[in-house]
């Protein structure tokens, strides 16, 4: 038996496992119209025994690790400059400055409720971009530190519950607001978590507000670039990960998302090529969670408190109120 055939007896089991269950997540998620990402997390936790020392744990920590990376930078397949152009400067605008004050402000708030400011990052992060997606990649670039894959996890469920909420409220502010199709694809856009629950909102309104809705937030997920960079030079500044070494200022996931978000944008992948890029990414995301769920204890979480919910929640809200008040003063 050749070292190839060693090493994947020895992987196969725990991907299996995790595939199995991001399976189960889609067609749940699909049946009730509820977050794929909390449904993989929530069948991986009940799946827990199977990453405690087994013919699974390998697998588990490779889903959890190189699968979640793949997703990560298949993420750039969603992204082309041109759409990002047809909306003009003031949304990329309002992105940037959205994002921004968004993970600056929730790593200060972070550190003022006795937080570690990393767990700001991730969160304010994942509120700010796009959800589960942004959590699990700024998971992978930051340092290890006691409790992140918990902290990881935690930040899932939050950002999945917050962003099912706003699908349901943020469609009804915009009614009340009186807002034209535009600003409130850019409010719906530029706010709601996921990009799930960003088309099931805009679409919900308008087919006009619905594209508009998509653009601005695809224009989010594009910030996770630097926001990773910016996680990998906290990393190298804090010595790097437990191995003691230094990881490359641009690790080769976020090297992936740029290359294939330059190859769209110049049109080198085929719309068809895109969907399945789009849809692997998914995939992988899915598996990963789920790998991430199989990882923890419902009763490490379940000692979190009311704090980090808080957080969560205050993060969402400031948010909301910001882009609102970028797009006023825009007018």
């Amino acid at each position: 038996m050749n070292r190839l055939q060693v090493s994947a007896g020895r992987y196969l089991p725990g991907l299996l496992a995790s595939v199995v269950v991001a399976i189960a997540a889609r067609s749940l998620a699909s049946q009730y119209g509820a977050p794929v990402m909390l449904f993989a997390l929530l069948l991986g936790m009940a799946m827990n025994f199977l990453s405690t020392d087994g013919p699974c744990k390998p697998g588990i920590d490779l889903a959890a690790r190189g699968v979640l990376r793949l997703g990560v930078a298949l993420l750039g397949t969603r992204i082309t400059l041109e759409q990002i152009a047809s909306l003009g400067w003031h949304p990329v605008l309002l992105v940037v400055v959205s994002v921004v004050l968004t993970i600056a402000v929730s790593m200060l708030v972070a550190r003022a409720m006795g937080f570690n400011v990393l767990f700001g990052l991730l969160s304010g992060g994942a509120t700010a971009i796009c959800g589960a997606s942004a959590a699990l990649a700024l998971a992978a670039a930051l340092p290890a530190h006691p409790g992140k894959e918990r902290a990881t996890l935690f930040t899932v469920i939050g950002v999945s519950a917050l962003s099912t909420a706003a699908m349901i409220i943020y469609p009804v502010i915009t009614r009340a607001l009186g807002l034209d199709p535009i600003d409130a694809g850019v409010f719906i856009g530029g706010t709601i978590h996921d990009v799930a629950q960003v088309v099931g909102a805009g679409y919900s309104l308008s087919h006009e507000v619905g594209d508009t809705a998509t653009v601005v937030k695809l224009i989010r997920v594009a910030m996770l670039l630097p926001v990773i960079i910016v996680a990998v030079m906290i990393t190298r500044a804090r010595g790097g990960h437990q191995s003691g070494e230094r990881p490359p200022l641009l690790p080769w996931f976020a090297v992936a998302f740029l290359g294939l978000a330059v190859l769209g944008s110049l049109g080198a992948i085929t719309p068809p090529l895109q969907a399945f890029g789009s849809s692997l990414s998914t995939w992988c995301l899915v598996t990963a969670i789920g790998a991430l769920g199989m990882k923890i204890q419902l009763r490490e979480l379940a000692t979190v408190g009311i704090r980090p919910v808080l957080l969560m929640l205050g993060q969402t809200v400031f948010l909301a109120a910001l882009v609102l008040l970028l797009l006023w003063l825009g007018n």
